[in-house]
């Protein structure tokens, strides 16, 4: 018999959230591709959001999740990350850590 394995899908790790009011259109900082739920931190630098390391100065602050998977990025991207008020899986978020956690619940969005 043959396993399939289902692949992150876009808002696949919301439990609920308020639409339009949970979500924002950020710029994605050029690198891999991403899966849906990947924790994000906002570099203060440049402004683009990249994925969380708390090992990181720039970094090392969740700030939000990615909305729905991401290819490679030579540059740039606009791309949708939930940023407040939701609930989310905790099994189904990349990069996910005590600390980012607790930066996610300062903003509203509840690690379940």
């Amino acid at each position: 018999m043959t396993i399939l394995v289902q692949e992150s899908r876009a808002a696949g790790f919301i439990l609920s959230s308020l639409g339009n009011l949970s979500m924002d259109s950020v710029t994605l900082a050029a690198g891999p591709a991403l899966p849906a739920g990947q924790v994000l931190a906002r570099d203060a630098g440049t402004g683009h959001y990249a994925p969380y390391d708390n090992t990181s100065d720039t970094l090392g602050t969740a700030a939000a999740i990615l909305y729905a998977p991401t290819g490679v990025r030579s540059e740039p991207e606009h791309a949708a990350v939930v940023s407040r008020l939701a609930e989310v899986i905790e099994s189904e978020l990349t990069g996910l850590d005590a600390p980012a956690a607790v930066d996610l619940d300062s903003r509203h969005i509840i690690v379940r």
